[in-house]
């Protein structure tokens, strides 16, 4: 009996550990499926040209040829 019930004891801690395995794992799944779905709807919003040209503008600066770039600084607060 004692044998039997130490058996089983082990399979509990094996069934819980497997358990925090799974949660853990569909937690992660989760994860990475919200960053794909973020990531694909970058690549829809950046395969339209205009919305391209536009992220480009903004954040590095990027200008046609013949264009002028302005700059424009806030003043200082005192």
């Amino acid at each position: 009996m004692i044998v039997i019930g130490i058996q089983l004891y082990k399979l509990y801690e094996q069934k819980l550990s497997l358990e925090k395995s799974v949660s853990d794992l569909s937690r992660e799944i989760n994860s990475v499926s919200e960053e794909n779905y973020q990531l694909q709807a970058d690549l829809n919003y950046f395969s339209n040209p205009q919305n391209l040209e536009k992220e480009l503008r903004g954040r590095l600066n990027y200008k046609k040829p013949g264009e002028k770039l302005m700059i424009i600084v806030p003043p200082k607060a005192n």
